[in-house]
């Protein structure tokens, strides 16, 4: 087996990792405040694309985590720079929170409803069946389908809520089209946010705490990764994948030496 490089970039996954419903985990504020002392690049992801990454820098700095809006990446912002890229300058109708629409804004695209080029869906505690209707209708008549990430559920105090992944299966069988999700695991908003601060896979490392997602992309992407305990998956949920992550820990406070 090649051996690997020493980590010089971090990846983190934030719910489940760095904190759980609304509460830091033990070994966080420890961690990001050593990455920070470090000076090496970092970046927080979540799939989540309700909230802008200000939001997010707000919500994790009243938890004790001190992580700067330039060090967080979502799948709003994934969605976005992927659009750029593609298809610059283009039209969408936009299904999802200011989280979404602003990263659109801010890459160029106009919001619109009469012949997009793209329908985007992303998450939202409003799906209404009117505007689902008019992206189902907007996608037969030849808007492309785009979804920010693939979570079918998503957690809430009073159990699981549906999430992107749900919705989009809705559109899917009333359309016959299969949306592109461009967050986890889909390689590409890792690759995306290395790019963003100037990091390499092989001298990188994703921490997350889901096989399916986390541990998948950056497995796909090329780094090392960790799996933390502290989440969705336990000990006994790993062998039920045909693929393992580089390294399982108890929680992210194991892994803060490794900086």
């Amino acid at each position: 087996m090649t051996e690997r490089k020493p980590i010089e970039s971090w990846l983190t996954d934030m719910d489940g990792v760095l904190m759980h419903e609304g509460v830091p985990v033990p070994g966080a504020d420890a961690f990001i405040k050593k990455l920070r002392e470090s000076g090496r690049p970092f970046l927080v992801l979540t799939n989540n694309s309700m909230y802008t990454a200000r939001d997010l820098h707000a919500r994790l700095n009243r938890i004790g985590l001190e992580v700067p809006v330039e060090n967080i990446w979502t799948s709003a912002l994934a969605t976005a720079s992927f659009l750029d890229n593609q298809h610059p300058g283009g039209t969408a109708y936009v299904i999802g929170e200011a989280g979404l629409t602003t990263a659109l804004h801010d890459a160029g695209y106009v919001m619109t409803d009469a012949d997009p080029d793209f329908v985007i869906l992303g998450e939202t505690r409003t799906y209404s069946f009117e505007a689902l209707t008019k992206a189902i209708r907007l996608i037969n008549n030849g808007a492309r389908f785009i979804a920010t990430n693939p979570d079918n559920t998503g957690p809430s105090p009073e159990g699981a809520l549906p999430a992107t992944g749900s919705v989009a299966a809705l559109i899917t069988k009333a359309t016959g089209k299969e949306p592109y999700f461009v967050g986890k695991p889909n390689p590409l908003m890792m690759r995306t946010g290395l790019n963003v601060i100037g990091a390499h896979s092989e001298t990188s490392a994703m921490i997350g705490d889901r096989m399916d997602t986390d541990v998948l992309a950056g497995l796909e992407a090329g780094m090392e990764t960790f799996l933390v305990l502290t989440g969705l998956t336990t000990l006994n949920d790993i062998d039920r994948y045909p693929y393992r992550p580089t390294k399982v820990v108890e929680s992210i406070a194991d892994l803060v030496d490794l900086v």
